[in-house]
């Protein structure tokens, strides 16, 4: 049977998907058809001292929400086999959450992506869907975001780089 249905009860894709959401929001937008396209959800969260600094710098919590999106979209686009430089785009829908579910401080940002880009086409937009992301490609957009957001931290000056271990600057 389907996911969440009687057995022999064939459900569509989009039931499925939100029988496993993970959060209610972007479930939502989908469901008030702010998304028409498939959409792939992301969650990024930081180590508990990083949380405390960015409670407290709502400002370099902003700049690398920046450096998260972008990197998503960068990442969604070339698995669509889309280009920025071509005019390719793509969307993101985040908030940043602060409390967990116990009511602690969990900053984390919930994101939604489309899963693919728009090209326009004869000015009509056209959707290139993107295969689903593989462990390297996973490991190596982690990767980028860690060195990314690393280098906003210093640049900031809540990090101090060592070469030995880097360390916050509280």
């Amino acid at each position: 049977g389907g996911a969440g249905g009687a057995r022999g009860t064939r459900l569509p894709d989009r039931t499925i998907w939100r029988a496993e959401r993970r959060a209610e929001t972007p479930a939502k937008l989908i469901e008030q058809g702010v998304a028409r396209a498939p959409m792939r959800q992301w969650v990024v969260s930081f180590p508990i001292p990083l949380r405390l600094v960015l409670a407290s710098h709502p400002e370099v919590l902003s700049r690398m929400l920046v450096v998260v999106t972008r990197a998503l979209e960068r990442d969604t686009l070339t698995r669509a086999g889309c280009r920025r430089s071509d005019g390719s785009k793509t969307g993101v829908v985040t908030f940043i959450q602060r409390l967990g579910s116990a009511l602690n401080l969990n900053i984390h940002l919930p994101i939604l992506v489309p899963d693919g880009g728009w090209t326009l086409r004869g000015g009509r937009a056209c959707f290139h869907r993107a295969p689903a992301p593989q462990q390297a490609e996973l490991e190596a957009l982690l990767t980028r975001l860690i060195r990314r957001i690393m280098r906003v931290l210093v640049g900031v000056g809540v990090l101090v780089q060592d070469d030995t271990q880097p360390y916050l600057d509280l």
